[in-house]
């Protein structure tokens, strides 16, 4: 451990930040996308599609969350019994974390997801179909929200709820909002948060 100079963590914070950032906007880019198509393979409603991406999008970061706790504590235990700088007990356990994140078990999040997923009344699914399909998608949001833990602060996503009044500075609208509406009808893809202020816009459909 006292091989990695003090602070690495925190030395990295920023660029390490951008990258997140710019990985979290190419999943909604990119394997949002593809697994809509896969989606629409399946289901002909377009707003059940959408609406199962985005629970999808958010168990993701509670599950990456939990697990970054669990993980933590675990390292923390470990390093206090031997630890005595130079750098706080704090920074040394996330430069470990960050230096071992390989070892988070993803695999886990995402069958934590996909069990969260079928309990949702929210949501639905053929029975013949398992929410596995996408687990390509919420793998990789498990990864992106995991690492984004180990930043300071640590990034999340918005907590969105049907029909809430629509904020311009937490969402785009979708192209087939009314967008004379005032309120929320479904999410499409949560705003990303720092310190609760939204440095990455959401995605919601507005209907009167």
């Amino acid at each position: 451990l006292r091989s990695c100079s003090p602070g690495r963590a925190r030395r990295t914070n920023a660029s390490r930040r951008t990258c997140l950032v710019a990985r979290f906007g190419d999943i909604y880019a990119q394997e949002r996308v593809d697994a809509e198509t896969v989606l629409r393979t399946y289901i002909s409603d377009l707003e059940m599609v959408q609406r199962i991406i985005y629970i999808a999008a958010v168990e993701s970061f509670h599950a990456a969350k939990m697990a970054y706790r669990q993980f933590k504590i675990r390292v923390r235990e470990t390093l206090s019994l031997g630890h005595s700088g130079p750098e706080s007990l704090e920074d040394a356990v996330l430069d470990y974390i960050l230096r071992h994140e390989d070892l988070y078990d993803v695999q886990a999040s995402v069958n934590e997801v996909i069990r969260s997923m079928n309990i949702n009344p929210k949501i639905s699914f053929p029975p013949e179909i398992d929410f596995i399909v996408i687990s390509s998608l919420i793998r990789e949001l498990c990864r992106v929200a995991f690492s984004m833990q180990t930043l300071i602060p640590p990034l999340d996503v918005a907590f969105g709820t049907d029909g809430e009044l629509f904020s311009e500075t937490k969402y785009h609208r979708s192209f087939d909002s009314d967008f004379t509406a005032a309120l929320v009808a479904y999410h499409v893809w949560p705003a990303l948060m720092e310190n609760n202020v939204v440095i990455v816009k959401g995605e919601a459909v507005t209907k009167r």
